[in-house]
């Protein structure tokens, strides 16, 4: 852990579900001692709900076991050390703020608001801590949303525009499969982060980090002038294949689907090659770049034809020798077993804490390779409140009989 960028580093995890566990895993295997504060009232963290579990049993859709885990906090809870904290108790912010003096950051994914009425918020932790960088996930900010201001990834989705960016014209939005909107705002959320520990260095102080899931996907969604096209009779959902960017999209093959992007006449050229079609270069409708735009239709027509027939792995080999991008269109399970990400330790095996690899499950790792660092998540989720003892213990030093009356209390 020492040889980590964020060793020595302590991060206070107010987060739950996904958006800002996401955060705090990636702060984690970045090798800073993430402190995961959960509601002994509630049973945590609500990932630990999640089916399927892991246990004795193997995976389950059920809960059939005192140890088992969801699959959700065997991912999440990688390399987190857990306590539980009623932060609604009276006593709890005073167990709290003994964590916020030893940190340096503390994250919450609350709803706008919460945080201010709990009385945790940034103003209070840095009067105690004026160096502590806040960060806060929500679904539209500080400011809050429409309606009740709670925001979902799929209600994300919709508001951002991305659902209209997919599919083809006339046809119904299309959601995501995998939650961009949980899953983007976390990762400038940790841009944040790091970025206002730099200034606190430097400063001596702290800041609140407001990152919205909204904002973030939004963000993205407008890299492209979506808008700009349609103006210029170009669609903006397109289906299949990119029309302004001919030949481009994905294809059916005999056994499977490829993905094919030659936009530049030397990509062109070189699939006019790998089809045979030598003459088709030549071809005024095809020759140039905007042609084949004008053309795509056509164009993309003909790819089709050619590759209906064909086994992929004649269709990938053919590209390949012609220098044109193309590959096999994988399903998720193929994908994360790919012995290139699995040896770059981007994706790794997922391990409960007592049954150890109890399945073939596999996990998101660390997709950042250092040149004099490490980074990794190798310790296992813990269990609902693991750490009390050590860290309310150990760290912030109350006795035994201390922690007994506050469980006893309600406390944690």
């Amino acid at each position: 852990m020492a040889d980590r960028p964020l060793a020595g580093r302590t991060v206070i995890d107010l987060t739950t579900a996904l958006s800002g566990p996401y955060a705090t895993l990636l702060l984690a295997g970045l090798g800073a001692r993430v402190i995961k504060v959960e509601n002994p009232l509630t049973g945590g963290d609500t990932s630990r709900n999640n089916a399927p579990y892991l246990g004795a049993d193997g995976l389950t859709l059920g809960r059939h076991g005192d140890d088992d885990m969801s699959v959700s906090m065997l991912l999440r809870g990688r390399n987190k050390e857990s306590v539980t904290l009623n932060l609604k108790h009276p006593k709890a912010r005073d167990l709290l703020s003994g964590l916020v003096r030893v940190s340096d950051i503390m994250i919450d994914n609350y709803s706008a608001g919460v945080m201010a009425r709990l009385g945790i918020g940034h103003d209070w932790a840095s009067s105690i801590n004026p160096r502590i960088v806040c960060t806060s996930i929500s679904g539209f900010g500080a400011q809050g949303g429409p309606g009740s201001g709670k925001a979902m990834d799929t209600i994300i989705q919709a508001l951002s525009g991305v659902m209209m960016t997919a599919g083809a014209p006339g046809e119904p939005p299309v959601r995501f499969g995998l939650p961009v909107g949980d899953l983007v705002a976390p990762l400038y959320a940790v841009i944040g982060t790091l970025a206002a520990v730099l200034r606190a260095d430097a400063t001596g102080q702290g800041q609140h980090v407001d990152v919205s899931m909204l904002g973030a996907l939004t963000s993205l969604v407008a890299c492209e002038p979506f808008d700009a096209y349609e103006k210029l009779g170009l669609p903006m959902r397109t289906g299949t294949t990119v029309p302004r960017l001919a030949p481009f999209g994905t294809f059916p093959a005999a056994d499977g689907w490829f993905a094919l992007c030659g936009p530049t006449d030397a990509f062109a050229r070189g699939l006019f090659a790998a089809m045979g079609r030598d003459d088709l270069a030549a071809d005024p409708r095809y020759a140039s770049r905007d042609a084949r735009v004008a053309n795509a239709g056509e164009l993309h027509s003909l790819v089709a034809s050619w590759a209906a027939d064909r086994p992929l792995a004649e269709i990938l080999d053919a590209l390949t020798r012609h220098g044109v991008p193309a590959a096999e269109v994988r399903e998720p399970g193929d994908a994360v077993r790919d012995p290139l990400v699995l040896e770059r330790e981007e994706v790794v095996p997922l391990e409960h804490p007592r049954h150890g690899r109890a399945a073939d499950l596999y996990g998101t790792g660390v997709p950042i390779r250092f040149s004099a660092s490490e980074a990794g998540l190798d310790r296992s989720a813990p269990a609902l409140g693991e750490h009390n003892a050590e860290i309310y213990g150990g760290l912030l030093g109350y006795s035994d009989d201390e922690l007994k009356a506050l469980a006893e209390e309600g406390v944690i």
